[in-house]
């Protein structure tokens, strides 16, 4: 079983590599768009919390 992740990490770092090397823009527009997802959802929990704490 543990070969069937190496494997599969693997393939998508290849992936990430490949998708870097042909479409920069792309890949780095992707990877913006990821943060700014975190960054939201880490965002609302805070106020959640906060509406929670008042």
């Amino acid at each position: 079983m543990k070969w069937v992740k190496r494997i599969a990490l693997a393939l998508v770092i290849g992936f990430a590599l490949f998708y870097t090397i042909t479409r920069p823009e792309d890949a780095a527009a992707a990877v913006q768009g990821a943060f700014a997802a975190v960054w939201g959802a880490a965002e609302a929990v805070g106020r959640f919390f906060t509406s929670l704490a008042s």
